[in-house]
């Protein structure tokens, strides 16, 4: 079969390679699964830097989240076993935890519906108790994991504002649903929230970005708010002053989605419940703005590293160059 295999660390353009290689061996407990479709996310290319606290032995396949097909011909999602990720044509996963695609969705919307959201629906409601009427700040708004909180935030009832980068990415964080829009290259986003919420700020605060983006957080927060931290795109982790948290009664709250697979993994079961009656019913549909073949999945990723991506890019391997699955 084919694979994309990283034999040493750096830029996802440098140094992943596709390659013919033996298809996986299920270990126990494990299930061989073909590809059908293999979601693009951030951690893949921290992986291939050697930056992500996952740290699979070299050479290993990207690729950390699937919509695939099992040998019985079951429509699932999961999350493969490294070191074989994603971008191959087969993998293996761990058959306790593959999850049903959504019938609602293609098999790149249903690939793209399962980190991402379930890292929105544990953030916004498992850490922070996002409710009805209350205001959200997503940032980063436009990008794979802030379009997933934006669509939940919109249909847990939330008034939602999304900050992002560019006039591009503020027409689809519109067309996401978002309230109001702040574009940062253009705008004070600090003196725009303000604006926009009389003086109050954001109940909740969604930061997949960190650096900048949190101080920007922490001045905006309301009022008992809640900033939910879920990663560091940007590339720089903060340092959060708590006597500042202290003193406007804001909490911190931290959101690493792996651990309640092995916590508590009925509740990763409830979420995606949860999510699949919502694709079902309309209220959130996974913005896949590229579909691309098995070939382009390195310059896919090193876009996706570089931050120049709207939404989710994803992997399908029967697509052609030419576009045609």
């Amino acid at each position: 079969m084919q694979a994309w295999q990283v034999h040493e660390n750096g830029e996802p353009s440098e140094v992943m390679r596709l390659e013919d290689v033996g298809t996986p061996t299920p270990g126990d407990g494990q299930v061989l699964l073909k590809v059908r479709a293999a979601n693009i996310n951030f951690p893949d290319a921290l992986m291939c830097r050697g930056q992500y606290q996952v740290r699979p032995p070299l050479p290993f396949t990207p690729g950390v989240e699937i919509c695939g097909e099992t040998e019985d011909g079951r429509r699932v999602l999961a999350t493969p076993a490294l070191p074989h990720g994603g971008f191959a044509e087969y993998t293996v996963a761990d058959a306790a935890a593959l999850l049903p695609a959504p019938d609602a969705l293609d098999d790149a919307e249903a690939a793209a519906l399962h980190i991402g959201y379930q890292t929105g629906w544990f953030g916004l409601h498992r850490r922070a108790r996002l409710e009805a009427g209350e205001t959200l700040l997503v940032h980063a708004a436009a990008g794979g994991v802030g379009s997933a909180a934006v669509q939940l935030g919109k249909a847990a009832g939330a008034r939602v504002i999304g900050v992002v980068g560019g006039a591009a990415k503020a027409a689809v964080a519109r067309e996401l649903g978002c309230d109001v829009v702040v574009d940062r290259n253009a705008e004070d986003v600090i003196a725009a929230v303000k604006e926009a919420t009389g003086g109050r700020g954001a109940d909740v605060v969604y930061d997949p970005v960190g650096g900048a983006a949190y101080a920007q957080s922490a001045k905006v927060v309301a009022f008992e708010g809640r900033i939910v931290v879920v990663g560091f795109a940007s590339g720089t982790i903060p340092s959060p002053a708590l006597n500042h948290a202290l003193v406007k009664n804001y909490s911190i709250l931290g959101l690493h989605w792996g651990l309640y697979n092995t916590k508590n993994p009925k509740l990763v079961q409830h979420c995606h419940e949860r999510l699949t009656e919502l694709a079902a019913q309309g209220a959130v549909k996974p913005l896949v703005s590229e579909r691309v073949p098995l070939g382009g999945a390195a310059t896919a990723v090193q876009r996706v590293a570089d931050g120049v991506t709207t939404g989710r890019v994803t992997v399908v391997p029967e697509l052609t160059e030419g576009g045609a699955a």
